[in-house]
């Protein structure tokens, strides 16, 4: 008999994330203990319970913008390489306990810099905290691959930094770059020099566009930043018709199966979509869209890797076959090389899932 489809159930099973942010997935009692080691008084709560409440308290204003600004509070305390180090340890430990086989995490290396700490002390010390993590991870029984993805922010003028970090660091645990911030007047071609030297180099590029902004940004990430998968991407179901017909947008990231990180819970915390029950992802799902589902931020949104497909699982009546399907599809779109993914697909993932539909 198959397991039910339920959150316990489904930290069983092994699962791939793809967009999940490393300062958007602190434990609250580690930030309340970075905090004291830091001197940071900023913070709005004081007891581990309370701070987690006001989290997703703030985060859920319907507003990207106010949502953002819960951020203030995890960067504040990750201005230190053993601050950065810690995080990447423990969310290399939590997704693994939640049964992820492979995970991207991003971060903005520029984001803890505001002490004088270097973009290179950051990225180092994120990495070698993932490795650390995964290995303790490894010895209690639950593997996992932790790979790095270093955003640039749209606002700011480091993409060149960030994309040289990228190829530098390729071969010592960054598997990517992204662009994050504001969509809306800062286009993912603002700065051509960072995207050619990504493209020249062959470094993977994942771009957030299609959140806050329509397709257009869509369209921006594809032909100005080469992307090759979209960071939400929910926007494309802008152009998918009530009867399925498709836009030419639509029609061409579903047809190139442009690998789309979508992360339902954030979604309807920033007011892209009232409720889960409105939210497109079924019906990208169900059309044949290259959909992988993600936590987006842990911590803000309240959400583990299991919980979020099993919000969506129950909401849309979902079957082991969906979720499977989208475990396969991020794991297709993962920027590993292809005899990884085949190893962790015929030796991790199939016989995960063949074990749970019984």
């Amino acid at each position: 008999m198959p397991s039910p489809l339920t959150a316990p159930t489904l930290a069983r099973a092994p699962k791939v994330l793809l967009h999940d942010h490393l300062d958007g997935g602190l434990r609250p009692q580690t930030v309340l203990e970075l905090a004291d080691e830091a001197g940071y008084r900023e913070l709005p709560a004081g007891d581990a319970e309370s701070l987690a409440t006001w989290f997703r308290q703030a985060a859920d204003s319907g507003s990207l913008e106010k949502y953002l600004e819960t951020f203030a509070h995890t960067v504040g305390v990750m201005q230190r390489p053993e601050a950065i180090h810690r995080v990447a340890q423990e969310c290399a430990l939590d997704l693994a306990a939640d049964g992820v086989v492979y995970a991207e995490v991003r971060f903005a290396p520029e984001l803890s810099t505001a002490q004088g700490l270097a973009v290179e002390d950051v990225v180092e010390a994120m990495v070698d905290g993932f490795e650390v993590g995964s290995r303790e991870a490894a010895g209690a029984g639950t593997p996992i691959r932790v790979g790095a993805l270093l955003c640039a922010m749209r606002q700011a003028d480091r993409w060149e930094e960030i994309a040289g970090l990228v190829v530098r660091y390729r071969d010592h645990g960054v598997v990517g770059f992204d662009l994050a911030g504001p969509e809306i007047g800062f286009p993912p071609d603002r700065i051509p020099p960072a995207i050619g030297m990504l493209v020249g180099a062959r470094a993977h590029r994942t771009i957030h566009a299609g959140e806050a902004d329509g397709v257009e940004s869509i369209r921006a990430a594809l032909d100005g930043a080469h992307a090759e998968r979209l960071g939400h991407g929910v926007r494309i179901a802008d152009e998918v018709a009530a009867d399925g017909t498709l836009g030419p947008l639509a029609q061409r990231v579903r047809d190139e199966q442009v690998t789309l990180e979508i992360a339902p819970s954030s979604n309807v915390q920033t007011g892209a979509y009232p409720s889960l029950a409105q939210h497109p992802v079924d019906r990208l799902h169900r059309l044949g869209f290259a959909v992988t589902l993600n936590t987006d931020n842990r911590l803000m949104s309240g959400v583990s890797v299991s919980s979020e497909i099993a919000a969506v699982a129950t909401t849309f009546g979902w079957s082991w076959d969906d979720v499977q399907t989208v475990t396969e599809r991020a794991l297709a779109g993962a920027f590993v090389p292809e005899e990884e993914k085949s190893r962790l697909l015929d030796g991790v993932v199939r016989p995960g899932f063949a074990t749970l539909r019984g």
